[in-house]
């Protein structure tokens, strides 16, 4: 249907961000519409493999005014259920929500924003993108010169094992879910090639507690990006890998190595048949070991400071270390019929027509809030502090960020009063 209609607020995305905030501006009366171009929770439903789950216990699901309130706190909720929490918020306040509506273009004319969407125009007095910051897989360029007999998959259309096509499996990347699907495949028996990338890694338990809990108390998630020692720069750091899976557990690289996993470095070039790779195999497990253990020191710091008593544990030692560093792989001749690109993804912010993005071409903001006045973003990691891309954090951001709109509109409505 075709229409042209004014709301206060119009929300860009129905993922847990944008319905975030639909709640916040639903307690406070303010009339708004959410557009989501496909189905609410999309993204989980459609963008994972069948055996993900969350890296973070359950009880950080913490949606504004729809805590976790299941069974199991310290679990680790699997995609349907992921998918099922979300719509269930979506019902629980009715959220206004205009499934398979995209948006074209977003513009302004002095105060008033214009939003062409696929169901007509829009205006409104303020507009928020809660369209994370995962939009388009992110694949290498050779990618279209690898020989045809080998399948291509990103993470966002990897499901299981039993559905990839016979033969080895080279996965590249380790970040989150290069890790977990390396493992994944591991698992079910796969001969799996790994090209190891620089991520870090986490432990996942450390001295009688998940290491969430610890960093919980430590105030470690409570810190603000202004805060934090890398400044703006951390948004651009990768997730320390870990996974949630059978109750949560370490992903140690060099362990699955040990079993018959084969590893290598980034991906340098492609030369006919030939991945060739960088020299920094053994650079890039240390220092993914040496990140999981400056966790566990700033741990043992915090136990000691705080004279807590619990029992010891010792640091991560090695348990596997390359011979050489492994300089190329033929992948006909090793057999790999599949590769699984786990190399993230770029954004896509070209339906946002106004000059709001950085040098990077990502938005520029304070806390959310755009330098276009009434313009804001809503779920990238580390908006505001570490959980803003996550369950955790959205609440507070949410919240902020409705707060600073309804001030925006009570000013207008006043200045409008004062002017009749």
């Amino acid at each position: 249907m075709n229409h042209s209609s004014h709301k206060p607020v119009i929300i860009v995305g129905g993922g847990q961000s944008g319905l975030s905030m639909s709640y916040c501006l639903t307690q406070r009366g303010i009339d708004h519409v959410v557009f989501e171009r496909d189905v609410i929770a999309s993204a989980w439903k459609k963008q994972r493999w069948d055996t993900f789950c969350l890296v973070t216990p359950n009880w950080q699901c913490d949606l504004p005014g729809y805590p976790y309130t299941g069974a199991d706190p310290h679990g680790f909720i699997a995609k349907d259920e992921i998918v099922d929490y979300v719509e269930a918020y979506a019902r629980f306040f009715g959220a206004p929500v205009r499934e398979g509506v995209g948006v074209s273009s977003v513009t302004k004319d002095g105060d008033v924003f214009h939003v062409a969407a696929s169901d007509g125009d829009w205006t409104a007095d303020a507009v928020v993108m809660a369209t994370g910051g995962y939009h388009t897989p992110k694949i290498l360029p050779f990618a279209k010169d690898l020989p045809a007999s080998i399948a291509q998959f990103h993470s966002s259309t990897y499901r299981n094992p039993q559905l990839m096509p016979e033969g080895a499996i080279l996965v590249i990347g380790t970040g989150q879910s290069g890790a977990q699907i390396a493992e994944d495949l591991h698992l079910a028996g796969r001969k799996v090639h790994v090209c190891v990338g620089s991520a870090p890694r986490s432990p996942r338990f450390y001295r009688g507690r998940d290491v969430t809990d610890w960093l919980v108390d430590m105030g470690h998630y409570d810190m603000p990006v202004d805060k934090h020692p890398l400044g703006e720069g951390v948004r651009k750091k990768a997730n320390h890998y870990l996974t949630g899976r059978d109750g949560g557990r370490e992903l140690d690289l060099r362990k699955f190595a040990s079993e018959g996993m084969r590893l290598y470095g980034h991906v340098e070039s492609l030369d006919g048949t030939m991945l060739k790779f960088k020299p920094n195999l053994v650079q890039n497990l240390d220092g993914a070991d040496a990140s999981a253990n400056r966790i566990r020191a700033q741990i043992d710091d915090y136990i000691a400071a705080k004279g807590i008593d619990v029992p010891e544990e010792a640091h991560y030692v090695p348990v596997w270390a390359p011979e050489r560093e492994p300089e190329g792989l033929d992948l006909l001749s090793e057999g790999i019929a599949s590769v699984v690109w786990c190399t993230g993804f770029t954004t896509d912010f070209s339906w946002m027509k106004l000059p709001i993005f950085d040098e990077a071409g990502y938005p520029a903001h304070r806390r959310g809030a755009t330098r276009e006045p009434g313009l804001h973003v809503l779920g990238l990691p580390w908006l505001y502090t570490w959980g803003s891309g996550r369950f955790s954090g959205i609440r507070r951001d949410a919240e902020y960020t409705a707060e600073a709109i309804t001030a925006q509109l009570r000013g207008a409505a006043g200045a409008s009063r004062t002017a009749a």
